[in-house]
């Protein structure tokens, strides 16, 4: 990977170019072929985790037909930019519309995905006339990566939780030029999202998430017999799914040391995330039916990078980060501050728990948009990016 010094039009921003050397290629290929595997799980399903069969697939497909370089390519495709925020490099992607008047729109990844998950939705934020839109739909799009993801350099000192990165998202966008702006995210994306509302900067006019982060935090009433089975998913995940949750935010550094060593145990921390979105990817690999734009190829795209650049302990690092962001929240006793702008949400069936209109208006009572479509799931964006893109327009129509 490399940057160059040469100015894009704003200080202190330098284009990025990927170009990951042929023998990192070829380590990972040997690292993958020297696994040493363990014997099958004793259930038909994910109850005792990723299953062998998924992740032989996998790892098969990876050293036998997947070429990082189309990826690479892909990227490269793309402007890409570095800046140097509080001490950190930011990786971010800047696709500018060539429609006039277009929305400047920053949308912030999560975990396990990075820029990589956003890909396929910039075609259809940023040139809406090609994809059944309207020129006055188009988005300028700033796709950053999170502090210790990707591209973006690891933080060298403590702080870098969902309140610092927020920060930073304003900034990048000050540095960009954006007066005016509405902000996306869903996952860690959300969190940093709903935070940035919180702060509040010159600038911000909306936000979209669509992924109700506060009711982990504040849990929600159950009334309706929407919101019941909403809080009985939450409440069977944080019984059975939430383990590489609790290790990232207790232990992330002993995480790391596999996920740094071992590709295919990336590999599997990254699958094992929730049930749906599981099942979803474990398909394309074992059937060869992939859901959506869930494919082997952005899968193993999304692991490759984060093996290639080396942040699986550092990816860790900002779940640490946020539980103490979240402890000191709490500690303070204060409630944190009211969302004034504009909030659109939007529900997907396979969401880890369906937000209803009622919990989403509770968190956000300034809510202006909701709305539950038929597919897609926690990578929304990754899984559906058409729909999804649909619905961005839609949330922040009202704001053009």
């Amino acid at each position: 990977m490399s940057s160059t010094p040469e100015e894009s039009g704003a200080p202190g921003i330098r284009p990025f170019h990927v170009e990951v050397p042929e023998e990192a290629l070829a380590d990972l290929r040997r690292r993958i072929a020297a696994t040493r595997w363990p014997s099958r799980e004793l259930v038909a399903d994910r109850s005792q985790g990723v299953q062998l069969a998924t992740l032989q697939a996998l790892a098969r497909y990876w050293t036998s037909e997947y070429d990082w370089r189309t990826a690479e390519a892909r990227l490269n495709a793309l402007p890409q930019f570095m800046t140097e925020i509080d001490g950190v490099d930011i990786h971010f992607i800047h696709v500018k519309s060539r429609h006039e008047n277009a929305l400047p729109l920053i949308m912030t990844h999560g975990w396990p995905g990075s820029v990589i998950e956003l890909l396929e939705t910039v075609g259809p934020l940023t040139d809406p006339t090609a994809h059944g839109g309207r020129a006055e739909d188009a988005f300028d799009l700033v796709l950053p990566s999170l502090p210790g993801y990707g591209f973006s350099s690891e933080p060298a000192e403590l702080g870098w939780e969902a309140g610092r990165t927020a920060l930073a998202w304003a900034e990048l966008m000050n540095r960009l030029g954006y007066t005016r702006y509405v902000a996306q995210g869903g996952d860690l994306g959300a969190i940093v999202t709903d935070v940035m509302a919180r702060q509040a900067p010159e600038g911000l006019v909306g936000i979209h998430t669509n992924f109700l982060v506060t009711v982990l935090a504040d849990p929600p009433p159950e009334e309706s017999e929407q919101e019941r089975a909403a809080a009985a998913a939450l409440a069977e995940f944080q019984a059975t799914g939430f383990a590489y949750f609790l290790e990232m935010t207790n232990r992330p550094q002993t995480i790391g040391y596999s996920l740094l060593d071992s590709p295919v145990a990336l590999a599997a921390w990254m699958l094992d995330h929730d049930t749906d979105s599981y099942y979803k990817i474990s398909r394309a690999f074992v059937d060869g039916e992939p859901v959506g734009n869930l494919t082997r190829e952005n899968i193993v795209d999304n692991i490759t990078l984060y093996w290639l650049t080396g942040t699986g302990a550092s990816a860790a690092r900002w779940y640490w980060e946020f539980g103490r962001f979240v402890a000191a929240a709490q500690a303070s006793g204060q409630a944190p501050p009211e969302v004034s702008v504009p909030v659109g949400f939007t529900t997907f069936p396979g969401e880890i728990w369906r937000t209803s209109r009622s919990w989403a208006e509770r968190s956000y009572p300034n809510l202006t948009y909701f709305n539950e479509v038929d597919r897609g799931g926690h990578f929304a964006a990754w899984e559906e990016p058409e729909l999804f893109a649909t619905e961005i327009r839609a949330a922040f129509k009202a704001l053009r």
